[in-house]
């Protein structure tokens, strides 16, 4: 069963909430973090990706962005942040447009992590954990929730109404749209949620499965330290992970759609030959209708693939389009045997659409587009429950947390 610990957060006052708040350090590289910080000394971004302060050739990973981030942190948290007296939890709205989700934020054991009671779905690069372990450690703080999801509690889902009808602590609309809204629990409507969580059998990591491996790294590294860090007494230390955790029927996935440079050296012709040997290819438009389908665009026109042999319905992973795509044509076509190594493919999230997949064709950068059907939230759970993996870049969940809006200090 899960444990749902409630935390002392460190939180930006209400004035400050809107210039701190920033889009999730791993969505945009280096440039777009700067041209997103510009001019707002305020934004999460300086500490979540500190290099953009540094010259344009500063290696992310040196010595000096731990540093700074960790100057910055101070400075941004001694003047625009407040903690939290008591251990509390929090309710945390994302409206975008008509959609709306409504998480519960608060720390989870990184043991039940370990025990799989927190569920993966994705392998996590060496690379990537050592990054923010070393960012955790060097600020003392899990400054960015983990993203989960759990099959839904009617316990959680009434007092969530009824918390969503009081004046929130915190709400922002951010530069993209998105609405965050955050209501802090304390009380007895806290111990109850605590107790509702205690009946959910398992968590889902949806988004952050980088953050939550970093997590586990840190509490290792500092219980071998040996070094003694400041208790806030609310039960949450090292041996929690900071998340928000959603009703799998709330929670939205878009596809993550795929470009490659390149044909292989076929010519247009020679390729959409090869395709058709595989798929029934027929004119379709740019976003496929249901499961089954993947939508192409090619040399300025889209066309529907639906393979010529379906792949095996029992086999979770094989069925799934992004399976498909890679199984069928990526590999035995285009030559693209791992996409996560590969550098003639990149990828472009849903909530950009089809038009960014057009924009990059019809530029030459690329030569053909690929646009998928979401994966549901269902197939992520099936594939968890399997204790296997999703195939890499199968989901996009949108829309998405923002840094800087709790802190855990560990």
């Amino acid at each position: 069963m899960a444990t749902l610990y409630p935390f002392r957060a460190l939180r930006p006052i209400v004035s400050a909430a809107a210039d701190v708040a920033a889009v999730p350090y791993d969505v945009v590289n280096t440039a777009e973090a700067r041209a997103l910080a510009a001019g707002n000394p305020r934004s999460f971004l300086r500490v979540s990706r500190a290099e953009l302060e540094l010259p344009a050739d500063t290696d992310p990973y040196a010595d000096a962005v731990y540093a700074r981030a960790a100057d910055n942190y101070r400075t941004l948290t001694a003047s625009s942040f407040e903690l939290e007296a008591e251990p509390s939890l929090y309710f945390y709205r994302l409206r975008l447009g008509t959609h709306e989700q409504m998480g519960l934020a608060g720390c989870f054991s990184i043991d039940e992590y370990d025990r799989d009671i927190i569920k993966k779905h994705e392998r996590t690069r060496r690379d990537k954990e050592d990054d923010r372990t070393r960012h955790m450690l060097a600020l003392g703080a899990q400054t960015g929730p983990v993203f989960l999801t759990y099959r839904a509690s009617a316990d959680v889902n009434d007092l969530a109404r009824q918390i969503g009808t009081s004046a929130p602590l915190i709400d922002v609309t951010a530069p993209d749209g998105v609405q965050h809204t955050l209501w802090r629990v304390g009380g007895t409507d806290r111990d109850g949620l605590v107790a509702a969580f205690s009946r959910i059998a398992t968590l889902y990591i949806a988004d952050g499965h980088h953050r939550a491996a970093s997590a586990a790294r840190t509490r290792t590294q500092i219980a071998a330290s040996g070094t003694t860090r400041p208790s806030l007494g609310d039960g949450a230390d090292s041996n929690t992970v900071l998340g928000v955790a959603f009703p799998h029927d709330q929670v939205q996935v878009l596809p993550y759609n795929r470009v490659v440079r390149d044909l292989a050296g076929l010519s247009n012709e020679q390729f959409r030959s090869a395709v058709s040997e595989r798929f029934h290819v027929a004119p379709g438009p740019a976003t496929p209708v249901e499961r089954g389908e993947i939508a192409m665009y090619l040399a300025g026109a889209w066309y529907t693939l639906v393979p010529r042999v379906a792949p095996s319905a029992s086999d979770a992973i094989a069925a799934l389009d992004v399976s498909v795509l890679q199984d069928y044509l990526l590999a035995p076509i285009l030559k693209i045997a791992d996409v996560r190594t590969d550098k003639r493919i990149d990828f472009v999230g849903g909530a950009r659409g089809t038009r960014e997949l057009e924009r990059h064709v019809d530029a030459g950068t690329f030569a053909v587009a690929f646009s998928l059907y979401p994966v549901s939230v269902a197939d992520l759970m099936a594939v968890s429950d399997a204790d296997a993996i999703m195939p890499p870049k199968s989901t996009w969940f949108e829309p998405k947390l923002r840094d800087g809006f709790l802190i855990h200090v560990v």
